[in-house]
This record gives structure tokens, sequence and C-alpha cells, in this order.
């Protein structure tokens, strides 16, 4: 049955998993000069800018973080 054909394949090792070893299509492309240039902009994800209100969540995520810091700390 399928069962024993499942069983006989996870025991002789057939599904051994992935690769050791990682390969990378732009490490194969391109030279490793040209990968230490690329100039990697914070602002600039996917080529899609942060717009304002992006900003306004950060700093808004920052100032919560920082409130709840000074309440632990002072009470």
């Amino acid at each position: 049955s399928d069962y024993n054909q499942l069983g006989f394949n996870l025991r002789s090792n057939i599904f051994q998993g992935g690769p050791l070893e990682t390969r990378s299509l732009m490490k194969d492309s391109y030279t490793p000069d040209i990968i230490q240039k690329a100039v990697r902009d914070p602002k600039t994800w996917h080529g899609r800018r942060t717009d304002e209100l992006g900003k306004w969540h950060q700093k808004n995520a920052l100032n919560l973080n920082l409130q709840k810091a000074l309440e632990d700390k002072y009470g």
C-alpha cells in the first residue's frame, strides 16, 4: 500500500532534504566588487519610499517604547 511505500522511502532516506550549501542567483551573476559597491538606501524599500504616515508610525512606536521604559523605571 501507499503507507508501506512511504515508510520504505523514509527509512531508505530518499527524501534527503535541501542542499547543504545555498546558492544565490545574484552572487552567481555578478562579481564580488559589484555586490560590495551596491548602495542600500534605508529610505527606499523595493523601489518605494517611506511616506509620511510610515515615518509617523516609526516615531510613534519609538515614543511608545520610550514611555513604557520610563514608566517601568520611574513608576
